[in-house]
């Protein structure tokens, strides 16, 4: 046996650190399907920020689902450590055989080494190469690949590989439940519409970084478009007031106005609107992994960020790009000025093309 192998049958119980954002935690959906599969005796909880609770909820490999408030530090210091201490306590009862961290946070290199688990791995370092401190925290540290060479979920699996784990292809899907009540809920915001299955296009125009958006004008020429060919469009956004904004600037300049759910949905919501169309448009964003999620075809148009590594994963897909040398850069916009050419300059044309081509694909 390897010295990096653990006896993944005497792994009882494991906690999944993911203290990131909604997509990122979406993301990581498949560890805990890859982990259950290798050792089905596990009782795998999750530590995640309590707002990002939604894209776990359904799992069926998560036993518990532990939570941090980013509001705790907004608290005085009695006030937060007690939180905390709740916090730990609720962990430490638990009696965790493994934890697997899958960010650089210290947090969770903390609770490696407090928690005294028999095992625990890190995918990801705050430092290149890790610090001593870091090292001695994780029985197991997976290599990080270069940015751009390895898919997020690939490199989340990475931590279960460097155990001896290997995760057969059909335990790497991701994994998100609307749930009954959302799609009840959204069953009745679409009825006064009778929008045909086949004619439903979700489009979801905007991210929580900006940047990452197309543009208005764009968008309402395609939505325009859309409408002339038959399809009805459908437009979300998140409760945002810039989010909002943007909807409604886009359907102001739309020739046929779309459905407009913006701002009124919540994740779950947003999930069964995605899993009642036939594609959807999106860019990088919590919505593009959600359409992945449910097998829902996605059009994605990516700027700044890289789709090698945040792409669609598993579904079918057309990823619209630039041929902008500097792309990937990563930047909050050209220059750090919260526009991106490199997404201004693709044409609905272009966009418009695409969903032709994956309507076609996909019937």
């Amino acid at each position: 046996m390897s010295a990096q192998v653990i006896p993944i049958a005497e792994v009882n119980r494991a906690l999944v650190i993911k203290l990131r954002h909604h997509g990122d935690v979406l993301l990581a959906t498949p560890v805990f399907s890859a982990l259950k599969h290798a050792a089905p005796q596990c009782e795998t909880d999750a530590l995640i920020y309590d707002e990002t609770a939604a894209m776990l909820e359904g799992h069926p490999a998560i036993v518990q689902i532990h939570s941090v408030r980013r509001e705790w530090k907004q608290l005085g210091v009695l006030a937060r450590m007690q939180q905390e201490l709740q916090l730990f306590t609720a962990l430490r009862a638990r009696r965790y055989d493994l934890i697997i961290h899958l960010t650089d946070s210290w947090r969770g290199a903390w609770l490696a080494r407090s928690l005294h688990p028999r095992f625990s791995t890190a995918g990801f370092s705050p430092l290149r190469p890790p610090n001593t401190l870091w090292k001695a925290a994780f029985t197991h540290l997976a290599p990080t690949p270069p940015f751009g060479n390895r898919h997020t979920v690939e490199s989340h699996l990475d931590v279960l590989r460097v155990l001896g784990v290997q995760p057969p292809m059909d335990m790497r899907k991701l994994v998100f439940h609307p749930g009954d009540a959302a799609q009840v809920s959204v069953r009745e915001m679409l009825a006064p519409y009778a929008v045909p299955a086949d004619q439903l296009i979700h489009i979801h125009p905007t991210s929580r970084w900006m940047f990452k958006a197309w543009t208005v004008a764009g968008y309402a020429e395609l939505i325009s478009s859309l409408t002339e060919l038959g399809y009805r469009p459908v437009i979300t956004t998140g409760p945002a007031p810039r989010e909002m904004e943007m909807a409604k600037e886009i359907i102001g300049r739309c020739r046929f106005a779309p459905i407009d759910l913006s701002g009124q949905l919540t994740l779950k919501q947003l999930g069964a609107v995605i899993a009642t169309a036939r594609l959807s448009v999106c860019v990088d964003s919590v919505p593009m992994h959600l359409a992945a999620a449910l097998g829902t075809p996605v059009v994605a148009l990516f700027g700044p960020s890289n789709e090698q590594e945040w792409g669609p994963w598993q579904v079918p897909q057309r990823v619209l790009v630039s041929e902008h040398a500097c792309r990937p850069c990563r930047l909050d916009g050209c220059g750090g000025g919260k526009v991106s050419e490199c997404l201004t300059v693709l044409r609905p044309e272009t966009v418009l093309a695409a969903i032709d081509s994956l309507l076609a694909e996909t019937a």
